[in-house]
């Protein structure tokens, strides 16, 4: 029996081995070109500066997203300065990345200079600020509805039944951010005569004279009931100033920002009470693929004008708890091990 039993295993061996060795399942014909489409390219990072929430998580993520897959992340960081920053991407021009990822001072300042990198067949994305010139990609917040949603904030805050008044504390004024921001909170107000701006000043993305101005409205303004800042990483400076002022939670604050934990923290120590998140490990993720698309394209740079506007998350002290499942109050590291 025992002699059977083992002349019948031997047997089904033999005639399940040809059958193994034969190549199974269906083959992806396009998994190669995707792979070999990404293998050996090189994208460049020119932020306005590393060493902040946005610009760090951004970078991680790129990093994160595309060198596993053999793309070739560099950076060139100008340090604030937008000369340096012109002049990182003429060099770029020059060097012939595949791709350069540009956050724009302003409006106008690298206009031309992306215009001529994508003459010069060299794909662009820009992030979160736009310039006037138009690339093949933006991925990033859409600044006249976070605009239109910091003015509903205020307006539901100070109605009738308040002074009426706020002020607006911008950053750089010819910033996309700031531009098409206060667009958006201009096409709310104009429906609201009840709300009065007894101050809209410029801190050009500063928190020290971020609150420098916030305290010179509150001396001038003792009646006001909220404020609307650009920029969270600023505005801790209009945070700090209310805090340290005799009107500590009186005063409604409204701001835009990442979202990560240095945001969260700021909100739960009270130094404001709504943040428009626009979510930077979403954006990361939107920006890698982003990358990935244009470098499978056979479209030649410049043909095409693409937009990913990141989906916005409002975060309160109350509602943080719900959101740290969704991305919020994230970390660099949490984004680089993603």
């Amino acid at each position: 029996m025992r002699r059977l039993l083992t002349k019948a295993i031997l047997a089904l061996s033999l005639i399940a081995g040809p059958a193994l060795s034969e190549e199974m399942g269906i083959d992806d014909s396009s998994r190669s070109a995707y792979y070999n489409s990404l293998k050996g390219k090189q994208v460049v990072f020119v932020p306005v500066a590393l060493g902040f929430d946005l610009t760090d998580g951004w970078y991680a993520g790129m990093k994160a997203n595309l060198e596993h897959l053999g793309v070739d992340v560099q950076v060139r960081d100008p340090n604030w300065s937008a000369d340096a920053g012109a002049r990182a991407i003429s060099s770029l021009i020059g060097e012939k990345p595949d791709l350069i990822v540009v956050h724009n001072p302003d409006v106008q300042t690298y206009a031309k200079l992306l215009k001529k990198a994508e003459k010069n067949e060299i794909h662009v994305v820009q992030i979160n600020m736009k310039s006037s010139y138009s690339t093949d990609a933006y991925v990033g917040a859409d600044y006249i509805e976070i605009g239109e949603l910091a003015a509903q904030a205020v307006v539901e805050q100070c109605g009738p039944d308040t002074s009426g008044e706020i002020a607006i504390v911008q950053g750089v004024l010819t910033a996309a951010a700031s531009a098409y921001q206060l667009r958006g909170v201009s096409n709310v107000l104009s429906k609201h005569p009840e709300i009065k701006i007894v101050s809209n000043q410029a801190a050009d993305w500063d928190s020290t004279k971020a609150r420098a101005i916030t305290e010179t409205t509150l001396l001038q303004n003792p009646n006001l009931c909220g404020i609307i800042g650009f920029w969270d990483g600023m505005d801790v400076g209009i945070g700090a100033a209310i805090n340290e002022s005799s009107r500590a939670n009186e005063i409604f604050v409204v701001t835009s920002g990442g979202g990560g934990k240095a945001s969260c923290d700021n909100l739960e120590k009270g130094f404001f009470d709504l943040i428009i998140s626009y979510d930077v490990p979403g954006q990361a993720r939107d920006l890698s693929n982003a990358v990935k698309s244009l470098l499978q394209t056979d479209y030649a740079s410049g043909s095409n004008n693409y937009l990913w506007y990141t989906k916005l998350q409002l975060l309160t002290k109350d509602n943080l708890s719900k959101h740290r499942g969704s991305g919020a109050c994230w970390t660099v590291k949490s984004i680089s091990s993603n």
